[in-house]
């Protein structure tokens, strides 16, 4: 993990100072949780929570919706990571609106041996000639399904469609995924461009069953089991 402006921590920190006119610095230590490159946006959280504490660091009185296109402008990702919950993203995914969803799921992560280019997945999809996607609209079921609370409403809506050229770059994903099915995984989405798979499952003793077999196949370099919703960026304390 890059320590100088490569890092999306630094530049929010600078990004902030600059609009602000702040002459404060600033000492930031990131204890990593989401493994890096790992198609789950690490880094536009660590940049999400950045921007919050350096906000009530400063004494600026920014609250969150104010933080907002300041996180649009360090990437995509960064809106959602400081918002938090269920949230339908448009645009190129900066506007962030909350979804109306229930309840809590239950999701096991494995994290690939090895890394996916972005790139290389965008160019493998364009390969693949798919028919380019209408206008992107929520599905009506997806909605429903967040709305009941139902993951078994919910795994069959899980879609990405850079899910078939993840899978094509890297063959050993089909194994994590036909393992998962048959230990009754709900849903299946490769996070992002990937390598990173998630599945969806119904209890916590579903969960923690598909992990222990996850981390012992080989297939992956290691397997966690989280659930969600979660918030989003927040001051644990000062």
């Amino acid at each position: 993990m890059p320590a100088d402006d490569r890092n999306l921590a630094h530049r929010a920190a600078a990004l902030l100072a600059r609009r602000t006119g702040m002459s404060l610095g600033v000492r930031l230590s990131i204890n990593k949780s989401v493994p890096v490159a790992a198609g789950l946006a690490g880094g536009s959280a660590d940049a999400a929570a950045t921007l919050l504490a350096c906000s009530v660091l400063w004494e600026l009185d920014l609250d969150h919706e104010e933080l907002l296109p300041l996180a649009a402008e360090l990437g995509s990702d960064v809106p959602f990571a400081l918002l938090g919950g269920t949230a339908v993203g448009s645009g190129r995914g900066e506007a962030v609106a909350p979804a109306l969803a229930r309840g809590s799921y239950h999701w096991v992560l494995a994290f690939a041996d090895g890394g996916l280019s972005t790139p290389a997945v965008y160019r493998r999809y364009d390969e693949l000639g798919p028919t380019p996607p209408e206008p992107f609209e929520v599905s009506a079921g997806l909605m429903n399904a967040l709305r009941s609370g139902d993951a078994r409403r919910l795994g069959p809506e899980l879609i990405n469609d850079l899910q078939a050229p993840a899978l094509d770059l890297m063959p050993s994903l089909r194994k994590l995924v036909a393992l998962a099915e048959e230990y009754q995984a709900l849903g299946v989405v490769v996070s992002g461009s990937g390598p990173t798979v998630a599945f969806l499952v119904e209890s916590e003793a579903d969960a923690v069953d598909l992990t222990v077999a996850l981390s012992g196949s080989g297939l992956c370099r290691s397997a966690r089991y989280v659930t969600g919703p979660v918030q989003g960026a927040r001051v644990l304390g000062v």
